[in-house]
């Protein structure tokens, strides 16, 4: 797949190559916030870089930013995020922001609603959403493992994605808990943490049983796309995050899947991009996991396979015609080729026939007509450090 002529309003990037890339494919010109040496800069759809970086300030101070350069553009850029941070900092300023991007956005409501995993699980229990019974757990000083009225094993995982986490379980995204007595084990590692975490009923199964359905809804509330998909692989192996992602074909073995995205979408009234995740149990059934109402790297793929919401949106938001209505093909895949490379192994996967499964793989880390994000990081170890040294910031690529 080749680019088409960049012209119109720019696309305004938070995230990485798998929002880079869909928008470049479909011609949209990029400007990417990263820090100065991210694989981004370095992206030949990029024609604008921001660099940016926690020590640059606060979430203030990023508004302010952004601010400044998309009321410097001749029109209104396209503000894309791809991680739970942006889209709160883009929701919580959403009027400051209007002023200089254009966005699609969820209510501010549900968007606070939705990446807290403790009031998702209220608003699943008033809307009767198909979720794992759960429990919010509270491991202060002093406190004692609770005595649960759910069915063991449990998973517990934090409330949001904070760093204290990973002080607990490193990669992963929870911990298995297979009986009380491994619950009052662990509480002692979960109080100094000082986060409240959720216990959630485990849906047996391995993580290539986790299938999720990507929507874009217009202001209207109509389906302008959607594709369904399903994990091949994740590192680590238990509650790790993908390496390895593979359409499924929505009218047939997913139709099942986006059937209820769409009634749930209905159901909390959405607008904007979202994901679902679901957990097939062993009868068939699906349990909704969460829902994230932001931009994501399923999207690369989606786009590969045929519908790009990252340009749908853009199209919408900017008046352009919508490209043509479509249906992702089955069987694209998508791989993070160095941490695939672990859980492949990890799984088992012979050599050889991952490799051959990498060569088939459509979207990837690595392509052949953008190479320079994959190789600059490594040139400059073998640059003077000067030739690194970070750019003023909004400075256009030559």
């Amino acid at each position: 797949m080749t680019a088409s002529k960049k012209t119109g309003p720019a696309a305004c990037v938070l995230g990485d190559m798998d929002l880079v890339r869909p928008l470049g494919l479909a011609g949209i010109r990029c400007a990417v916030v990263t820090p100065p040496g991210g694989a981004t800069a370095y992206s030949r759809f990029t024609e604008t870089v921001l660099p940016w970086t926690p020590d640059s300030g606060g979430e203030d101070a990023l508004v302010e930013a952004l601010l400044r350069f998309g009321l410097s553009q001749p029109e209104r850029p396209v503000l894309y995020f791809e991680e739970d941070s942006q889209l709160l900092m883009v929701s919580r300023h959403r009027d400051r922001l209007a002023r200089a991007f254009r966005f699609t956005l969820a209510d501010a409501e549900l968007v606070e609603t939705l990446v807290d995993k403790a009031r998702f699980q209220a608003l699943a229990e008033a809307l009767d959403l198909p979720v794992p019974r759960t429990r919010r757990l509270r491991p202060g000083p002093g406190s004692e493992a609770p005595e649960l009225d759910l069915r063991y094993p449990l998973i517990v995982k934090p409330l949001t994605r904070r760093p204290p986490w990973d002080s607990i379980e490193g990669l992963g995204k929870a911990i298995r808990i297979d009986s009380p007595a491994e619950l009052r084990a662990l509480w002692p590692r979960l109080i100094p943490v000082g986060i409240d975490l959720l216990a959630q009923e485990l849906i047996p199964g391995p993580e290539t049983r986790i299938e999720s359905y990507h929507v874009y809804i217009d202001a209207d509330g109509a389906v302008a796309g959607e594709f369904t998909g399903r994990k091949i692989r994740t590192y680590p192996a238990d509650y790790g995050h993908s390496t390895a992602l593979t359409i499924t074909d929505s009218q047939g073995e997913g139709a099942d899947v986006a059937a209820l995205g769409r009634d749930l979408s209905a159901r909390m009234g959405l607008r904007g991009v979202a994901k679902f995740d679901f957990k097939r149990a062993p009868d068939g059934g699906l349990h909704l996991l969460e829902v994230n109402p932001r931009f994501n790297l399923w999207h690369h793929l989606g786009a590969v396979a045929g519908v790009n919401l990252p340009a749908i949106v853009h199209a919408d938001l900017t008046g352009a015609p919508r490209p043509a209505p479509a249906v992702a093909r089955p069987g694209a895949c998508w791989c993070h080729i160095s941490k695939d490379r672990m859980a492949a192994r990890k799984a088992g996967v012979p050599t050889l026939e991952w490799l051959a499964w990498v060569a088939r793989c459509e979207a990837k880390a690595i392509v052949a007509d953008d190479p320079m994000p994959f190789l600059r990081p490594k040139l400059a170890r073998l640059l003077p450090s000067n030739k690194g040294a970070a750019q003023p910031t909004g400075w256009a690529k030559s």
